[in-house]
């Protein structure tokens, strides 16, 4: 029998190039998102990777976005390559191993299905769900948010449901909004791939992958997870006609150093100056 594997991939900036609320606002002509954005964060007003759907909600400028809006922006998200390729090959193209494939975003779920459409079966994709005005077609409430915990509860449904272990679990994700997330995969024994350089990620992320092809995820699922050589994963990849033609493994340390005698010297310096 196959060792049956569940991975959970996030959406914006994971498997996609941009995010979702800015591909939105372009699409709105609104200029200011990212000012927006930032600012509900730094007050931590909600949480992190649910701004979007507060701005939905309560920003007069975002108020007038309808169902329509949201599937159109998921037109012109531009996605990273070979989604449907990893879908297929971990399905069943890895002997002796099958991983069940879910997209859990706080994206709205219009927007990473209209994205993703022909690629991952709509069932199989968690997004921030709203109820609409039926004589109006405003946003009317949100039925469900995948930020955060909500993206915890999400994926511990997920694992009830196809009935495993966590430690069959692997988690893909990008940044902040994913750290809650990471965090329980992590602590259940299960593995977690950072696929950006984000510092608060990377520090929890058991491996970072940089490509911008998503079947890079692969190389630490097959040396990690299914305990692979390199020679055995390069195989792995040239099975199915691809060929890794760069792997430069590096780490990275992220350091910020403070001079302190300069600054004793510069205090000391500007007491004299006052006397």
């Amino acid at each position: 029998m196959n060792k049956h594997y569940m991975l959970v991939s996030d959406f914006d900036q994971t498997l996609s190039f941009n995010d979702s609320g800015l591909a939105l606002s372009q699409l709105l002509g609104i200029d200011d998102f990212e000012r927006r954005v930032s600012g509900l964060s730094r007050i931590n007003f909600v949480q992190q990777g649910g701004e979007l759907a507060y701005l939905l909600l309560h920003d007069p400028e975002f108020r007038r976005v309808r169902r329509d809006h949201l599937i159109e922006t998921g037109k012109r998200i531009r996605l990273k390559r070979n989604i449907s390729r990893l879908a297929r090959l971990i399905d069943d193209g890895i002997e002796g191993y099958h991983f069940d494939f879910f997209v859990v975003s706080a994206a709205p779920e219009e927007v990473v299905k209209s994205a993703l459409e022909g690629i991952i079966a709509p069932e199989r994709i968690h997004g921030t769900q709203f109820e609409y005005d039926d004589a109006t077609g405003e946003i009317r409430s949100i039925k469900r948010i995948p930020a955060g915990y909500g993206k915890v509860a999400v994926l511990t449904d997920l694992q009830a449901r196809l009935r495993l272990p966590a430690d069959r679990v692997v988690y893909v994700g990008d940044g902040s909004s994913d750290v809650h997330v990471m965090l329980h995969v992590n602590m259940r024994h299960g593995f977690t791939i950072a696929v950006s350089e984000n510092k608060y990620i990377t520090q929890i992320a058991k491996r970072t992958i940089l490509s911008e092809d998503t079947l890079s995820v692969l190389v630490p699922i097959l040396e990690d997870v299914l305990h692979l050589d390199a020679a055995g994963v390069r195989g792995v990849f040239e099975m199915h006609g691809f060929l890794i033609q760069e792997w430069d493994k590096v780490r990275t340390d992220w350091l910020t150093i403070r001079d302190t005698l300069s600054e004793q010297l510069g205090a000391e310096q500007a007491e004299v100056a006052r006397a």
